[in-house]
Order: C-alpha cells, then structure tokens, then sequence
C-alpha cells in the first residue's frame, strides 16, 4: 500500500491516541472521517507543521519552488518536529517551478527531506512520470477546462504507471454554495475521467451543504490551506472535520440498509 493510499485508507478507520500507531502520542481520539484532511501551509512559520497534527490534520503539504535548497532544509526540519506527534505522518510537496533541473537524483532525494509524494502540473515534462522513483509517490494538478471532449482528454492520465493521485484543481470552495446541477456534473465527468485516488482543497468554514456537494466528486482528501495554525484554524480544522465524520457515519448507516 503506498504512503498516499495508507493516509486515505487511516483516515476512514477510528483513531485513539497513544505513544504508538498512526496518531501518535499529542492526538485524542478521533472518529472515522469520510475523507482524510491535508493541511497546506502557504506560509512558512516553525511549529506550524506540529499544530496542524495536533489539531487533527491526517497530513501536511508544503510548497517549493524548485531551486530553494534553504526552503527544503527548513521543510525538513518542520517534518521532523510534526512527527513528534504522528510518527506516520504523510508529507507532500507542491513543486511550482524548476521542473526541467529535476532528474531521478533530485527527486528521489526528496525523501531525505521526509518528503513522500511531490505534485506536478500538466505542464511538468512528462519524463518525470516516466522515471523509477518508487520512494517519491507522483501526483499530477487537474485542472477544469470547459469542452465535451476535456473528460475524454484528461483519462489519457492513465497511461502513466507511476501516478498514485490527481489534485484536482477546481477551485470550487470559493462558489460551490451557488453551483447548479449541470456544474456539479461537468466537474464530476472529469473526476470520473481520472480515476485516481483524488485531493480537492476546501475551506475550513464550508457549512455542511458545502461539504456534502463537494463530497460527491468523489474525493479521498481534503486540502485546508492555513497561512498560520491559530486558534481560528484549528477551530475550521476542527468543523470540517465533525462534518466529514457526519458524511462518514450516515454512509455507513446507507449501507449496512443495503
């Protein structure tokens, strides 16, 4: 089971806390959730990466611009303090530029940095998904493009082996309250299209209609973009998640109907 698939698969299972295991040592019990929550720090402030564990997050991400060796020493050690508190902590990195100095070396040293998937956009060259980097899971950006035949283009994804996971970058948490029946289903026609494990970024203040309209595109994980893990983030932190474990008892409940 890759890295990817374990933190999706953990979040759906109930956690208790303790010195071992998947929470780790600082974490209380949590409820089985219907997708697993990635906090996304935009902002570099220490000790961020170990309250957004703390708070409840199933994972980090972090962003790099590709050059920044500095950036990756200081991602490194952000990791290594979250850990503390969840000893399997799943960490990724959102590279955004410098993609034609990566080679197989660069990203499988990614791994020293405890870094354990990297997500690419469309515009990335495609040898990066063609090269044998077992220890560093790839994940690819869908972004939403209008036409009939984008949902017939975008499953062409598949054809690479190496990828364990699409973004889709939908940017949905900003209007997804106003969006009809038609949206919804252009949107899930191309995540349907990917058939990927899929993560989709939210917002911490979705109210519970929001949640559930964005649950229906089928996604594995919810991604919170924090710029500082204050009391009011910990505090979206922790309503998308009783919303998310909500979704995951009433699922459960459907089914044992069934």
């Amino acid at each position: 089971m890759t890295k990817l698939q374990d933190m999706f698969t953990q979040a759906r299972r109930a956690q208790t806390g303790g010195g071992m295991g998947f929470l780790g040592k600082n974490k209380g019990e949590v409820k089985p959730r219907a997708t697993a929550l990635v906090v996304e720090l935009t902002a570099f402030k220490p000790g961020a990466g170990e309250a957004a564990i703390k708070a409840g997050a199933d994972g980090l991400l972090f962003s790099w611009n590709g050059k920044d060796s500095n950036a990756l020493n200081s991602i490194k050690q952000e990791i290594e303090s979250a850990k503390a508190s969840n000893e399997n902590l799943v960490t990724g990195l959102q590279i955004q530029a410098g993609w034609d100095t990566l080679d197989h070396d660069k990203l499988t040293g990614l791994k020293e940095q405890g870094i354990q998937y990297v997500i690419l956009p469309l515009d990335a060259p495609a040898h990066l998904l063609a090269l044998p980097t077992k220890d560093i899971e790839m994940v690819v950006t869908v972004p939403m493009r209008s036409g009939d035949m984008y949902p017939v283009f975008i499953r062409n994804l598949t054809a690479f082996d190496n990828i364990e996971g699409v973004l889709l970058d939908f940017d949905l948490a900003k209007n997804v309250g106003s969006m009809s029946i038609e949206d919804i289903l252009q949107y899930r026609a191309v995540r349907e299209a990917v058939r990927f494990p899929a993560l989709l970024k939210a917002r911490g203040d979705m109210s519970e209609a929001e949640t559930y309209t964005l649950f229906t595109l089928g996604v594995q994980a919810f991604i919170l973009p924090m710029t500082n893990v204050d009391e009011t983030s910990k505090e979206q932190l922790k309503h998308l998640s009783m919303l998310l474990e909500k979704i995951y008892a009433e699922e459960k409940e459907a089914s044992s109907k069934k």
